[in-house]
């Protein structure tokens, strides 16, 4: 029996791969990814979505690696997400997770891509999970201070940014989808469609998934209604000044036409 450990790391930054391919001699890249081996018998996999999956390197590879990483991609964050998953081969084993172990029979280098695939995406949506647990935080307070004092400030230059930044939040939550359409790989083999299934089942994705889509339609709807309050507010004071400058123009022309 063999054990194979995958170790994933998520940046905030996504990733270009064709740049980076001169930066690793004997990397192949593909529609989705971007691999290379390294180590003794391991296997690097880079993902435009800001994903990297070490499968059997040993951590002084990868710590290697990632700063061969930072060189090549100048300005790149320190890594935000860090994910381990572990696949066990053995002929007698049957396809499937068992205490969260992934066995298989044979792990060929295509199911190992659906393994390392798999746990990129986990990894990249830990990290949208933050930002969007965040922006829901952020959305409960401003609700409680309007529950609390009936009416919101009258500044929204500062909403109009938390807005755009939850808008744009969104929109990388909603193209993180097209990572978990099924690999054209698994077609073709029974297995790589239990796998990757199975391991679909074990990260929870699509249930994460949809938790985030909720708590980002309820931000949306709430700094909606924040902003509303907030500009009816304003326009009342502005009625209320025009009502007033109406009210000294009308005082002025009365003592003009007194004197």
């Amino acid at each position: 029996m063999r054990q194979h450990d995958f170790f994933a790391v998520a940046f905030e930054e996504n990733l270009a791969l064709r740049e980076l391919l001169p930066a690793f001699p004997g990397a192949r890249l593909a529609a989705h990814d971007l691999s290379f081996p390294a180590g003794e018998g391991g296997q690097v996999f880079v993902y435009p979505f800001g994903a990297v999956v070490f499968a059997g390197v040993a951590p002084p590879d990868r710590e290697r690696l990632l700063r061969e990483l930072h060189q090549a991609r100048p300005g790149l964050t320190t890594q935000v997400v860090r994910e381990s998953f572990t696949v066990r081969e053995g002929a007698s084993h049957r396809v499937g997770i068992a205490e969260g172990v992934l066995q298989v029979d044979r792990l060929t280098p295509e199911r190992a891509q659906i393994v390392a695939l798999t746990v990129a995406q986990s990894a990249a949506l830990e990290y949208y999970e933050r930002i969007v647990d965040s922006l829901y935080e952020r959305t409960g307070r401003l609700a409680e201070k309007l529950e609390r004092d009936g009416t919101v400030p009258m500044r929204v230059r500062q909403l109009h940014r938390f807005i755009g930044e939850a808008i744009a939040t969104r929109n990388e939550v909603l193209a993180v989808l097209t990572l978990l359409d099924k690999p054209d790989a698994t077609w073709d083999d029974p297995a790589m469609d239990r796998i990757y299934s199975d391991l679909r089942a074990e990260f929870d994705l699509v249930d994460r998934f949809g938790a985030m889509e909720l708590k980002l339609r309820s931000v949306q709807e709430g700094l909606v209604l924040v902003l509303d309050v907030a500009r009816e507010r304003r326009l009342m004071w502005v009625e209320v000044t025009v009502v007033l400058l109406i009210f000294i123009e009308l005082v002025l022309s009365l003592a003009k036409l007194g004197k």
